[in-house]
């Protein structure tokens, strides 16, 4: 009896062991959902807008340092990104946060309806195509978010697309 006593205890700590690991790893996976989510959000709100828009103001209240910008509405070169930096990793553009951030094209963002009230780095940059006679055919957005702050390492989340005619 004492043995099958020992051997179930051994059992029930490395069972312990693993409640904190578990909520540690729901944590982190909820985090990296919720940037996703609030990166789609952004995403949303400027594909939403009119091709000649100019700008837009953030649906959550984040505010940028003038207004949040589309993009040039008269680029002087088609097929340019113009905002956050971007770099390119298979072929694919993702938001360099290793720079700083670019006035008008990021802010930041405190969810208050978040209980661990994590800090939204949301970086984007717009490339605008222009038709033979200069006017605005199709905008592309990269769309950049990270989380600032808390515990451990979250991955930044890119997401990309485009609105045209």
């Amino acid at each position: 009896m004492l043995i099958a006593t020992v051997i179930l205890l051994v059992g029930l700590i490395g069972i312990a062991q693993l409640v904190p690991a578990s909520i540690l790893i729901n944590q982190k996976g909820r985090l990296d959902s919720t940037s996703l989510v609030f990166a789609q959000r952004e995403l949303d709100q400027m594909l939403s807008q009119p091709l000649t828009a100019a700008s837009f103001f953030e649906a959550n209240g984040a505010l940028c340092a003038s207004a949040c910008s589309l993009g040039d509405p008269a680029p002087a070169q088609s097929g340019k990104a113009v905002g956050s930096s971007l770099i390119f990793i298979y072929n694919r553009p993702l938001i360099d946060f290793s720079q700083p951030p670019v006035d008008d094209y990021s802010f930041s963002y405190t969810d208050p309806n978040d209980p661990f009230g994590v800090t939204y780095d949301v970086r984007w940059a717009v490339v605008t195509s222009l038709s033979a006679s200069n006017a605005i055919v199709s905008k592309r957005f990269i769309v950049g978010v990270r989380q600032l702050g808390g515990s451990g390492f979250v991955p930044a989340v890119t997401l990309d697309a485009m609105a045209g005619r």
